[in-house]
């Protein structure tokens, strides 16, 4: 079974050493076969030892063996949209190249790290489309945003139904070859409030108080892809499938993934002088260099992993009693 499945992600900049810990994590918790990084700019150096891949119909793409049973593979993409705003389209090219052996896929954004048996992953696609509940969820039946989704999504003929007050983090999405649809249906959505954001090459990282200074506190699409996504689940009729706050480290439970929200990401956390500022060092900066410092993906000089470690280690002690309320 886990080898019809496949995960991947997308990242440009400094997020990619958020793609070597995603990776780490996914190899540590019994994930085996291909992953796919799509990516713009230029590979990391601790990529160098990619080749030029074959077996998929992908111009440019690199191929990284990290371990016997596992790949990493670098596809580069060309897009006039954001990166969160890609994903469904991602998603799809992909499946489309990769063919009917693929019977599932995971996205991952490469600021995740996977804490539980992947297993638990296989097992919960069979549920319907696997998704978390976001850090602001819920959002009620008739909350302002819903009913705006509903409206201006009216206009174009798709009909909204009120399926549950979760609102869902677009940062992971996993679906079995049957849900397929999904994917065509959110990026249908997408496309259109492409229409009323001007355009998908924005996105709520680069002009989020701009769209919500301009539409107002209940404007439909200030987080941009994620409403989106959560709007295609009000237009689904299929099953969904989500896992509580819990899921993605947000709240006591069963974690099966952290993400890190905001910034600064985990690599670019300083301890010491985020602690002097009141801010300890959160639960996902400590899995993350703990993930990065045993491979098999190394971004990271030992020195600095282990400088890391300790200071993180320190600075979460000193958290316990200095920290902003």
């Amino acid at each position: 079974m886990f080898n019809m499945m496949t995960a991947c992600t997308l990242f440009e900049k400094t997020y990619h050493f958020g793609v070597a810990a995603l990776v780490n994590s996914l190899y540590r918790n019994g994930f085996r076969g291909d992953f796919y990084a799509g990516y713009t700019g230029a590979l990391p150096g601790w990529a160098s030892a990619a080749r030029n891949g074959s077996g998929l119909e992908w111009a440019g793409m690199r191929t990284l063996g990290i371990a016997p049973d596992m790949r990493l593979h670098f596809l580069p993409v060309e897009t006039d949209y954001h990166l969160t705003n890609y994903k469904p389209d991602f998603m799809l090219r992909l499946w489309e190249r990769l063919g009917s052996d693929v019977e599932s896929m995971f996205f991952f954004d490469p600021d995740i790290l996977v804490a539980r048996p992947w297993r638990m992953f296989a097992e919960w696609v069979a549920c319907g489309v696997a998704l978390c509940e976001d850090v602001n969820s819920p959002l009620p039946r008739h909350h302002p945003r819903r009913e705006a989704w509903r409206n201006y999504y009216a206009g174009f003929g798709i009909r909204l139904n009120y399926r549950d007050a979760m609102y869902a983090n677009g940062g992971f999405i996993g679906l079995n070859r049957d849900h397929m649809e999904f994917l065509e249906l959110w990026k249908s959505v997408q496309e259109k409030m492409g229409l009323r954001i001007g355009g998908l090459g924005r996105s709520m990282f680069t002009s989020a108080d701009h769209l919500e200074t301009a539409g107002g506190a209940f404007f439909p699409f200030a987080k941009t892809d994620q409403d989106a996504l959560n709007a295609a689940v009000e237009a689904y009729d299929r099953p969904v499938s989500f896992v509580c706050k819990d899921g993605m480290g947000f709240d006591e439970g069963v974690q099966l993934m952290h993400h890190a929200l905001g910034t600064p990401k985990p690599w670019d956390w300083k301890p010491f002088s985020r602690l002097l500022a009141g801010y300890p060092p959160r639960p996902a900066d400590q899995l993350y260099w703990q993930t990065v410092a045993s491979g098999p993906l190394m971004p990271h000089p030992r020195s600095s992993v282990h400088y890391h470690r300790l200071a993180i280690s320190l600075a979460r002690g000193a958290g316990r009693f200095y920290h902003r309320n």
